[in-house]
């Protein structure tokens, strides 16, 4: 009995399994199937808001591995399940990437060939606020060709993250010399 193409089973099992990685809380971050020797190999990476622990991964793991026995039909034989969370070099290409790596450093290649490490702050829909060498810019997602994490090995200065804060806020940044008196809290 021969097995549909790579790309069929793909397009038939990640609407399943996004359901059942969504139930349990997580967002589908890549869905692949590969084949390994007589066996699939079926990669599942998964992220949220707060991140992902090894209990969680396991949880999910145990979820898609019993959808995927439900719809054992497609892939024709035998198979191992991966389910695991991106790594700290996944390219940050949709909002919830930027969202999540609030507050953390990330290297950006723009389209015109400008590169810039940054530290990210407030993301919506259109781009993202960043703060570089002290100063605030607003960075279009259309205009970023690629964008990673930075490993840092140390908590972010302090006054970086008052400056992020106070952005997101809308508090003007004039003033940041200026003590706080009872008055201005």
């Amino acid at each position: 009995m021969s097995s549909p193409p790579r790309g069929a089973i793909t397009a038939q099992l990640e609407p399943v399994v996004a359901e059942a990685v969504a139930r349990s809380g997580f967002d589908l971050e890549e869905f692949d199937v590969q084949q390994a020797g007589r066996r699939r190999l079926i990669k599942v990476v998964i992220d949220s808001d707060d991140g992902v622990g090894l209990d969680e991964i396991s949880d999910v793991s145990r979820a898609v591995s019993e959808v995927l026995d439900a719809h054992e039909h497609v892939l024709a034989g035998s198979y191992t399940v991966e389910v695991t969370s991106p790594g700290v070099d996944r390219p940050l290409t949709r909002v919830r990437h930027w969202r999540r790596a609030r507050y953390r450093l990330v290297k950006i290649r723009f389209a015109d060939g400008e590169k810039l490490v940054a530290r990210v702050g407030e993301a919506d829909d259109e781009g993202v606020t960043v703060l570089v060498g002290g100063d605030l810019r607003r960075v279009a997602y259309r205009d970023v060709e690629r964008a990673v994490v930075e490993v840092e090995f140390q908590q972010p200065p302090a006054e970086d993250l008052v400056k992020l804060e106070r952005a997101a806020s809308g508090v003007s940044q004039e003033g940041d010399d200026r003590e706080d008196t009872e008055e201005s809290r």
